[in-house]
C-alpha cells in the first residue's frame, strides 16, 4: 500500500471513530412516554377509543388504542410538545397538548362528552364480550337507545314550546291561530316522543344487566311523563273544541293545563337524571 493511500485511510477510520461516539449518543437519547385513561362524563372507561399524538414541531403522529379498561401507552416518544386527540364512535373528538419530558413518563387523561357509553347504559365489561349472537344483542340495543336519546332531546323543543304558548292559546281573548299554533307544536312534541320511546321500549333486552342510580331515575320518572303524554292531549282536544265554540275551558279540560306542565316537568327531569353524573 502506498504512503498516500496509507494515510487516506488513517484518516478516514479517525473520523469515523470521532463519529461514532455522537451517533451513539443521539441513538441512546432518552425518550419520554405518554399514558392517561380514557372516560365518559359519568366515569365509565372508553374501550377501543383511537388515540393520536402529534409532535407540534415535527408534525408527526404515533396511533393507539385504549384497552378494556380505558387505558393507553405511547413510548419511545421525543421530548417535546404534543397534541393528543381522542376519538370514539358515539363521542365527538376532543384534543389536549401536553409535554413529554425525556426519561419521564407524562399522564393525560380525558372525557368524552356527547352520548351515553354501554357503561353508562347499565352494561359491565363482561357484557361487552361473547358469542357473534350476543354482540349483536348488544350492538342493536346499544343503537336503539342512541336513537332513543337523540330524538327524546329533539322532543324536547316543540314540548317545552308547546307549554311557553299555552298560555296564550287558554286565555280569554285569544285568537284561533295561537291554538292552532299551540296544537301543532304539541302533536309535533307528541309524535316525537312516542318515537323516541319506541326505540327505548322495543331496544333488545340484555339479561343480568343491572339499573344504575341514574337510568333508575330516568326509568322512574317514565311513568310520570309516559302517562302525561297521553293524556295531556286528550284533555287538549275537549279544551280545544270548548274554545272553538266560543266557551270557557271548563270541566276535566282544565286539568289540561296543570297536566302539561306536570308531564314537561317529569320529561326535563328526566333528561336531566341522564346528563350529570351523581
Amino acid at each position: 500500500m502506498s504512503t498516500k493511500g496509507g494515510k487516506f485511510f488513517i484518516g478516514l477510520a479517525s473520523v469515523i471513530l470521532g463519529l461514532a461516539p455522537a451517533a451513539a449518543g443521539r441513538a441512546q437519547a432518552p425518550t419520554g412516554t405518554l399514558s392517561g385513561l380514557i372516560t365518559t362524563t359519568s366515569g365509565a372507561a372508553v374501550p377501543n377509543a383511537k388515540v393520536s399524538v402529534s409532535n407540534a414541531a415535527t408534525g408527526q403522529a404515533t396511533e393507539t388504542q385504549t384497552d378494556g379498561n380505558g387505558r393507553y401507552s405511547v413510548p419511545n416518544l421525543p421530548p417535546g410538545d404534543y397534541e393528543l386527540s381522542v376519538a370514539a364512535e358515539g363521542y365527538s373528538t376532543n384534543m389536549i397538548k401536553v409535554t413529554v419530558a425525556a426519561g419521564a413518563v407524562a399522564s393525560a387523561n380525558m372525557t368524552l362528552g356527547g352520548a351515553l357509553s354501554l357503561g353508562d347504559l347499565g352494561f359491565n365489561p363482561a357484557q361487552t364480550q361473547g358469542s357473534a349472537q350476543d354482540q349483536a344483542r348488544l350492538d342493536r340495543r346499544s343503537h336503539m337507545l342512541k336513537l332513543h336519546q337523540r330524538l327524546g332531546l329533539i322532543a324536547a323543543v316543540p314540548i317545552f314550546a308547546s307549554v311557553a304558548t299555552s298560555f296564550g292559546a287558554g286565555g280569554r281573548s285569544t285568537s284561533s291561530t295561537d291554538r292552532y299554533v299551540h296544537l301543532a307544536l304539541g302533536a309535533a312534541g307528541g309524535d316525537l316522543y312516542f318515537t323516541s320511546a319506541y326505540f327505548a321500549i322495543r331496544a333488545p333486552k340484555i339479561p343480568g344487566t343491572q339499573t344504575r342510580g341514574p337510568i333508575r331515575i330516568h326509568k322512574a320518572l317514565a311513568w310520570i311523563h309516559g302517562p302525561g303524554m297521553i293524556l295531556t292531549p286528550i284533555l287538549g282536544a275537549i279544551a280545544f273544541d270548548q274554545k272553538s265554540k266560543g266557551q270557557r275551558v271548563h270541566g276535566i279540560a282544565r286539568a289540561h293545563g296543570p297536566v302539561a306542565i306536570a308531564t314537561a316537568a317529569a320529561y326535563g327531569a328526566a333528561m336531566w337524571s341522564v346528563s350529570f353524573k351523581f
